[in-house]
């Protein structure tokens, strides 16, 4: 049991101190590279003109997605459902290698700016702005998640409206973005990844020291059936199980680290290929030891208001607010440390949000602006609708807070959004990386397909749950404690009664079967029906000749297998001028499906043909 007495403290000034120079470290980063670091032209601003090395870009592949939403949503998911939740780290394991050698390397040879050129490539202009277009209403509704996130955070330890929080975020983050470019991104996330780890950790640390140690707090989360390690059970309808965190966390996760522009922008910022491969098993450590330290902050909070539930007695709205509540009841007395812990949740937010805003900008750049309006605009006039569109982006996150507020839990919406929007796109690259026989119909079909039928099945789970249909999966909690300590519960309560009347009272039926798939399967299942779909409607309509399709489109995976794949004799052998793979050259060209290998390609300074590179741009070229 613990004393809440004390919880009507605020922030005092040291905490104020340390989460303004947190904000103002992060403004004058944006500052020095936007002012007094090399002129920018539009590789500068959106790829930091390819000149980055491992450090930063590795903790900025852990800022980016790894955010409010793990250090906020994960702790509050424990809490309510139980620490089995911790598996998920291990889909990691699964996500890392896969990005580093089966997708990225696609992208790497092509050099190409905005990921969705590969589509245009592979099958034709109506798949790519498919994809771009699918990307942009992701990331929007993402961002808008990830600001709203911290604003709670900030809500409930300072006493700041919600609204004046999430106004900090998106102007602070807008003005570093829209003047540094992506160094300043870079840069700001690797110092945000910082002091996002010291904060968690310290705060958890001292939070189950302070409840009475490891034992204490292992044994109050088995009494309360939160310790459960592991769950076997194959029913996909069950949120959390071994099945749906590791092999669902996989095709969720692949979606981010394998496809996604804002990390695909990151590798290709970098020097060498070694460099991302490097940056990826960094990050693969980082994000598998911030997932066990957030799923165990989740037991730690449990164990501490294990006697009094803070959501039911009032204390606190809503489950995302539970580690704030918990950082200020283990921290008041440490006047600065609250405010680092704010500071941190603000770096997760401030980064994810950055990103969004720089990948988005070089998605309508790239694929709307020069692809389809203006082809031949100037590299001076690029970089100017950069900085716009950014802040165009950065505006429109602040618009969609209000949306974001209406999801309920952070993790699960963000997970979902992720799902439902990041399957339907995994499976389009997929399609193309994996199944050389697709054609643009079946892609353009699939997709589509895909994404109607995963918001069928999304929107169709929020019906269902608000109607009463779909019952909460929270595990038990208690309010015993809190007549102990003086605290009215403010939560509206059911009370079972019996009443005689002549009205009958509709007990809500069953929802669809489908409508009860675990939220962590929506990645996977909009994955396979790209897949299958666009495979099919191929067969109908004539699949690929593969003799025409140039091997550099396709992932190393399966070009490792090709020999005892039936039916890929000859591939690429119709090619023009055809290569082999370790003679690719730089930024190809899209040519009706395939690559035209004897291109001149325009590297941003000059055009070369084939036999002018230097011997260190034929190595960034190899696979």
């Amino acid at each position: 049991m613990t004393d809440l007495t004390h919880l009507s403290d605020r922030f005092q000034w040291p905490d104020y101190l340390v989460f303004a120079l947190m904000l103002v470290v992060s403004a004058v980063i944006g500052i020095i590279y936007g002012c007094f670091g090399k002129k920018q032209n539009t590789s500068e601003f959106l790829m930091a003109g390819k000149s980055m090395t491992t450090f930063p870009v590795a903790m900025s592949l852990i800022a980016s997605f790894m955010s409010a939403i793990t250090l906020l949503g994960t702790p509050s998911e424990v809490y309510q459902n139980g620490f089995i939740y911790w598996l998920i780290g291990f889909s990691y394991i699964l996500v890392m290698p896969a990005a580093a050698y089966l997708y990225f390397p696609v992208f790497y040879k092509l050099q190409v700016t905005s990921a969705y050129e590969y589509l245009e490539m592979r099958f034709d202009k109506s798949v790519r702005l498919l994809g771009s277009s699918v990307f942009i209403v992701q990331m929007c509704l993402y961002m808008a998640i990830v600001v709203y996130a911290p604003a709670l955070a900030l809500a409930q330890v300072t006493g700041f409206n919600v609204y004046i929080s999430v106004s900090l975020i998106c102007f602070v983050c807008i003005f570093y973005t829209t003047l540094g470019g992506m160094k300043a991104v870079l840069w700001t996330d690797a110092l945000q990844t910082v002091i996002m780890y010291a904060s968690m950790m310290f705060v958890i640390i001292k939070g189950a020291i302070d409840v009475g140690g490891l034992q204490y707090v292992w044994q109050r989360n088995m009494e309360g059936g939160r310790a459960t390690l592991i769950d076997f059970d194959p029913d996909p309808t069950t949120r959390h199980t071994f099945w749906t965190l590791i092999v669902g966390g996989y095709f969720t996760w692949i979606t981010i680290y394998g496809v996604n522009q804002a990390q695909v922008q990151r590798y290709l910022s970098v020097q060498t290929r070694q460099m991302v491969t490097q940056a990826l098993f960094i990050n693969l450590v980082g994000l598998f030891i911030l997932m066990i330290t957030c799923a165990f902050g989740g037991m730690v909070v449990y164990a501490k208001y294990a006697d009094c539930d803070p959501i039911t007695s009032g204390i606190v709205k809503k489950g995302d607010q539970l580690f704030p509540l918990f950082v200020m009841d283990t921290l008041w007395e440490f006047r600065g440390l609250p405010g680092l812990f704010v500071a941190g949740i603000f770096s997760g937010a401030l980064s994810t949000v950055s990103s969004g805003m720089n990948s988005l900008a070089a998605i309508v750049l790239e694929d709307y602006i020069k692809g389809t309006c203006m082809p031949n605009i100037s590299d001076e006039a690029s970089t100017w609708w950069s900085r716009g569109l950014s802040l165009f982006f950065g505006l429109l996150t602040f618009a969609l807070v209000f949306v974001a507020e209406q999801l309920g839990d952070i993790l699960s919406a963000a997970l979902s959004i992720f799902g439902m929007v990041g399957g339907p796109l995994l499976g389009l690259f997929t399609l193309g990386m994996f199944f050389p026989w697709a054609n643009k119909r079946g892609a353009l079909v699939g997709g589509i397909v895909s994404l109607i039928f995963l918001f069928w099945i999304g929107i169709g789970f929020q019906v269902a749950k608000a109607n009463g249909q779909i019952p909460s999966t929270a595990l038990p909690i208690s309010t015993d404690g809190c007549d102990l300590l003086n605290i009215t519960i403010k939560a509206t309560t059911t009370v079972a009664t019996t009443i005689v009347t002549d009205t009958i009272v509709e007990e809500p039926g069953e929802p669809l079967g489908i409508f009860r798939l675990s939220y962590m399967w929506y990645s996977a299942t909009g994955c396979f029906t790209v897949i299958v779909v666009g495979m099919i409607v191929s067969a109908i309509t004539g699949l690929q000749d593969v003799k025409t399709l140039d091997p550099v489109l396709l992932s190393p995976g399966l070009l490792w297998v090709q020999r005892w794949i039936p039916g890929l004799d000859g591939l690429g052998e119709n090619c023009n001028e055809s290569e082999t793979l370790n003679d690719i050259k730089v930024a190809p060209v899209s040519n009706g499906g395939t690559v035209n290998p004897g291109f001149e390609t325009d590297l941003g300074e000059k055009k070369r043909s084939k036999n002018s590179y230097s011997p260190n741009e034929k190595e960034t070229a190899r696979l």
